[in-house]
């Protein structure tokens, strides 16, 4: 794994695998599940604008996160991607899927629904802000977020006084604040390469919605993995494993 300038290269030959994460994560977040992409492609994730190495310079609306993702793409110059992303990165990887259609061979998005219109961030901050940070340790953090305990480690970064949280609140709250004002069914109605979106059982998005933008993007299906909640991939690796590898066999299979 090489990490320059928000951009980690996992490993792997071949086709690129891009890997968007969610709203406070980091490319890195990925690496359990990069290790076993690696024989369907060259996997590379991206720190979004505002988290880990990335850009901490605005604007931050979707668009801008989607032409990032685009930049990436054209200068790999090895054709199509495959764009996977959880929550915040499905959104992008939506975005980026029918703003540029051309260099989208297929999206995998887990736990990201398109309207959630009057939703507000006000209970976020309430959550984020109770956090004991600083922690002392990394086995500190782990031990208070039990099983997304890995997961969360990776999220956070040692200073002087101890381990915080890379990315800066006020600019995640300003990210997710644009998720209660718009929907995204024309971006949804827009994907016009394959399309498998996971929902959690126990997801924190508005019940439906994943089915129908499954439904409505020209070629996609909807899986909802039992047991789960919003962090699919960690919740239930297996499952999460198996559908992507099938999902990915039928796309490089054409």
């Amino acid at each position: 794994m090489i990490q320059r300038d928000g951009l980690v290269t996992f490993g792997g030959q071949g086709r690129p695998i891009v890997l968007l994460h969610g709203l406070m994560g980091r490319a890195r977040t990925w690496s359990r599940v990069a290790r076993w992409l690696e024989p369907y492609g060259q996997v590379f994730g991206l720190d979004a604008a505002g988290h880990g190495r990335g850009s901490r310079s605005g604007p931050w609306e979707t668009e801008r996160f989607a032409d990032d993702v685009a930049a990436l793409v054209r200068s790999l110059d090895a054709g199509p991607a495959v764009v996977i992303g959880h929550s915040m990165g499905g959104l992008h990887a939506w975005a980026f899927a029918a703003r540029y259609p051309s260099l989208a061979l297929a999206v995998v998005s887990e736990d990201f629904a398109p309207d959630q219109r009057g939703r507000t961030v006000d209970p976020w901050k309430a959550h984020f802000e109770s956090w004991p940070v600083p922690f002392g340790s990394l086995d500190e953090v782990r031990a208070y977020f039990g099983s997304l305990g890995d997961y969360f480690a990776d999220c956070f970064e040692e200073r002087a006084d101890g381990y915080h949280l890379i990315a800066e609140l006020p600019t995640l709250y300003e990210i997710a604040a644009e998720w209660g004002r718009r929907d995204y069914w024309s971006i949804v109605d827009s994907i016009k390469c394959p399309l498998l979106v996971i929902e959690g059982e126990h997801t924190l998005m508005p019940p439906g919605q994943q089915a129908e933008a499954a439904a409505r993007a020209a070629d996609g299906r909807h899986l909802v993995v039992a047991g789960a909640g919003h962090v699919v991939h960690e919740d239930a690796p297996w499952e999460y494993r198996g559908a992507v590898e099938a999902f990915l066999s039928e796309v490089l299979a054409r």
